[in-house]
């Protein structure tokens, strides 16, 4: 089922901005930041179903945010902010396809979601019940998947 834009705005604006502060780090940066993200909502071809919009969006706002940062690389604010501009605009030769290819290894075997489920927990410090509401699935769902990828090595505190 298609959602309006306003729909999308209201399910998904909240997620979106958290993301952009987590990344950011300013309200005012954040609130741009989502906006952008919005407006590539209207512009490119996206998943119908809520339950593939989430991710969507979260992939959208990272690049969003993370295009911002590299074009703020000459004055970084503190140093968090230097260490996510280093991460962000790594320029070695083969650089992000190694970061690309690790990502690959620690996550290839598990669905899309359980990554998304895995950067809500640990990036973004959700609850098991905000990530339930986020990724579309039952609490007892998200620890599953966060189970399964500590039972792989992945260094990760589960919840009861």
């Amino acid at each position: 089922m298609e959602q309006s834009l306003e729909d999308s705005y209201a399910r998904f604006g909240p997620f979106v901005l958290r993301r952009c502060r987590a990344l950011l780090r300013t309200d005012d940066a954040a609130q741009d930041a989502m906006h952008d993200v919005f407006v590539q909502l209207l512009s490119h071809r996206v998943p119908a179903a809520a339950h593939e919009l989430a991710p969507w969006l979260n992939r959208v706002a990272t690049n969003v945010c993370l295009n911002r940062l590299r074009s703020q690389r000459r004055s970084p604010l503190d140093q968090s902010d230097a260490l996510a501009l280093q991460i962000a605009s790594t320029e070695e030769p083969g650089g992000q396809v190694l970061a690309g290819r690790m990502l690959e290894v620690l996550f290839g075997r598990f669905p899309v979601s359980s990554r998304d489920i895995a950067v809500l927990h640990l990036l973004d410090g959700l609850t098991l019940g905000e990530i339930a509401a986020e990724v579309g699935l039952s609490v007892s769902g998200v620890r599953k998947r966060l189970r399964a990828l500590a039972a792989h090595g992945l260094s990760l505190e589960v919840p009861p």
